[in-house]
């Protein structure tokens, strides 16, 4: 069965397609953060200094390493399974999994920044600080990029629900992707 678009409203399938396009698109700004990041961290076990890093240190180097990693894998993980599942009809699938992804790579990428930051501190300065800067940094990121959507998408608002949104509820589409 073809769907027909009525003039104003997309198709399932161009939804996904739109859907799919915007998640690559945010995808991208985070993808440079983190190869960046990462590429970083891989060069750090071979500078000088680095045998002077104590032990608590060098796990935190471990969790900033292997969450940049993490949040690479999930990053690129949708523009891969595109390329794996072209043409299979699958989009809408891909489009919920890649959202995971992104929520997974986001999470990563925020262990990651915030242990990595932690380390330097704690190199440069002392741990009191260390642990004050990378809590303050944890509370930011839970809020900016988990507490405030969350909030906005699950909380109760005063506003009516925008055309999208409406949209997004009627055809059992996530407004939020």
């Amino acid at each position: 069965m073809t769907e027909v678009p009525q003039p104003g409203r997309e198709t399932d399938k161009e939804r996904a397609d739109r859907n799919f396009t915007e998640l690559l698109q945010g995808a991208r700004v985070a993808v440079t953060g983190v190869q960046v990041l990462f590429a970083f961290l891989l060069t750090v076990p071979f500078t000088q200094r680095f045998v002077n890093l104590r032990e608590f240190d060098r796990w935190l180097f471990y969790v900033a390493l292997v969450s940049a990693a993490i949040a690479s894998i999930c990053y690129i993980a949708p523009a891969n399974q595109h390329r794996m599942l072209f043409r299979q009809g699958l989009k809408e699938k891909l489009v919920r999994r890649s959202n995971y992804y992104g929520i997974i790579g986001a999470l990563a990428l925020a262990l990651s920044m915030t242990a990595a930051t932690m380390l330097v501190v704690d190199f440069l300065f002392q741990s009191t600080l260390a642990w004050a800067t990378a809590g303050g940094l944890a509370l930011l990121v839970a809020w900016v990029w988990f507490g405030q959507p969350a909030f906005n998408r699950f909380g109760r608002s005063d506003e009516a629900p925008t055309a999208e949104q409406e949209e997004g509820r009627r055809g059992g589409a996530d407004p939020a992707a």
